[in-house]
């Protein structure tokens, strides 16, 4: 009975979460008059210019000229046509093609729309494209992942879901927090341990196992900082390019230091969790098993997870700074000054995680075997 009655819920709240992601997509495809900018779809292209073009350091292209014609889907002009004029490269890096089925936010040009009012024959009416209408896109995306989570991760999977969305939340939290003018590297650090307290319950349940993973995941995040920080006194941070940060107004190293926290957290919070976890899927398998015995298994544990883990780390990083590589490679910069102008905070990056993913090893392992073994003493099971 008790069966039935769980197996009821599941199929309710998977109904549920279907509905909603079929009226999500719904929703975004025709959302149109919840706009105020105009949006067009595009129902006919035509290329009318091809041309090859050179730039002053003898970069080769080719621009394309097309004309798209559309319909208005809101606004006082719905129904209306609509002719308008793009230009975009072959590399593409600045501009959009556009294809017929492409929604788009466009700003009319008032005298074509006035000489249509005055004139029923007149051409099309003109204007400009400000962008992609992309919505629908990221919707789908979105729905995608939820289904995807959900289906591989059953309850944990939506707990991990909730727990992405609390901390996307919380973080532009942060953001509206600095431009109030409150230091980033202060309210981050805060932001860290709820992060890392209510994403580690919500994914592994209020438990002495999540107890152990939120100590060590603490310890080795503001551990990492420490080590951070004292490093980049002591070489008065030389090597370190702040030059992408330029365009601020504050003091890059602040902020840099908050880039290190936030990013070392999801690392450390992985090796943490799947230490503890394994540690505890042991002692509950065979409970006999010795503190020695743990420990090694534990190390085992974190000898395999620290290679693809820090190369994680550093692929996650470098590939971010791929674009600006090549483009300094390209224009013929040499290829030692381009990594150090390109790479050198996503390797400081990428190196300061990596080392939070060593230190959270030993740290997780000993926090959770002493934990685990207290709690064997006081229950009698210790031999």
């Amino acid at each position: 009975m008790k069966n039935l009655m769980l197996h009821k819920k599941k199929i309710l709240l998977y109904t549920l979460l279907t509905i909603c992601c079929l009226f999500s997509l719904l929703f975004v495809y025709n959302d149109y008059n919840f706009y105020k900018e105009t949006i067009v779809k595009v129902t006919t292209v035509q290329i009318v210019k091809k041309e090859k073009i050179t730039d002053y350091y003898k970069n080769n292209d080719i621009l394309y000229t097309q004309v798209l014609t559309g319909k208005i889907l809101n606004g006082a002009l719905k129904g209306k046509t609509v002719e308008l004029k793009n230009q975009y490269s072959y590399s593409g890096a600045a501009d959009n093609q556009y294809k017929a089925g492409d929604k788009l936010f466009v700003s009319l040009d008032n005298t074509s729309i006035n000489a249509n009012k005055n004139d029923s024959s007149a051409s099309a009416i003109s204007g400009t494209i400000n962008g992609l209408k992309r919505d629908t896109y990221l919707v789908f995306m979105a729905v995608l992942f939820t289904v995807f989570i959900i289906a591989v991760g059953k309850k944990k999977g939506l707990f991990s879901l909730f727990s992405l969305i609390f901390n996307i939340v919380l973080f532009s939290l942060v953001m509206d927090l600095y431009l109030k003018g409150i230091n980033l590297l202060l309210v981050c650090s805060i932001v860290v341990i709820v992060f890392t307290v209510f994403s580690l319950i919500l994914v592994g349940g209020y438990n002495q196992k999540t107890f152990t993973a939120v100590i060590s995941t603490l310890l080795g995040t503001f551990l990492t900082l420490i080590i951070a920080y004292i490093v980049m006194k002591v070489t008065n941070e030389k090597g370190v390019r702040y030059e992408e940060m330029q365009f601020l107004t504050h003091p890059p190293h602040e902020i840099f230091m908050a880039e290190i926290l936030v990013g070392c957290l999801g690392a450390v919070m992985d090796v943490c969790i799947t230490i503890s976890s394994s540690i505890y899927e042991l002692c509950e398998t065979n409970p006999s098993l010795s503190s020695k015995a743990l420990m090694d298994s534990g190390r085992e544990i974190g000898k395999d997870i620290m290679g693809t883990m820090t190369n994680v780390l550093f692929f996650a990083y470098v590939s971010g700074g791929i674009p600006m590589l090549l483009i300094y490679l390209k224009n013929g910069f040499q290829t030692g000054y381009s990594f150090y102008m390109n790479l050198s905070l996503e390797l400081i990056r990428a190196l300061t995680g990596s080392i939070g993913i060593v230190l959270a090893i030993p740290l997780s392992l000993f926090t959770t075997v002493f934990v685990q073994q207290k709690f064997k003493k006081r229950s009698g099971l210790t031999r």
